[in-house]
């Protein structure tokens, strides 16, 4: 049977998750999602004869290229912001 005394890390002391954290991870998810449905809205619309070069289609298919990049950055900056937080926790215990 073992006893934690001093230095053992609890449940309890983990470093709480602030709202910028929150926000980032899911407008990652968000914009992810997003590059998904229309990569299939895409697919949908070429396989039923809609015209790609004009409307709403531009838009679209910029989406399925741009999204992916911008929410790996997001999700680098929560890991990055998260890697700094523990290390300063854990420096200034």
């Amino acid at each position: 049977m073992s006893t934690r005394t001093s230095g053992g890390s609890t449940p309890g002391d983990d470093v709480p998750v602030r709202r910028i954290d929150r926000i980032l991870a899911f407008m990652s998810l968000g914009l992810l999602v997003l590059s998904i449905l229309c990569f299939f809205a895409i697919i949908i619309g070429s396989s039923s004869g809609a015209d790609m070069g004009s409307g709403v289609w531009p838009t679209v298919g910029l989406l399925v290229y741009i999204a992916p990049p911008i929410a790996f950055a997001c999700l680098m900056a929560v890991l990055i912001m998260s890697f700094v937080r523990r290390g300063r926790a854990n420096r200034a215990r």
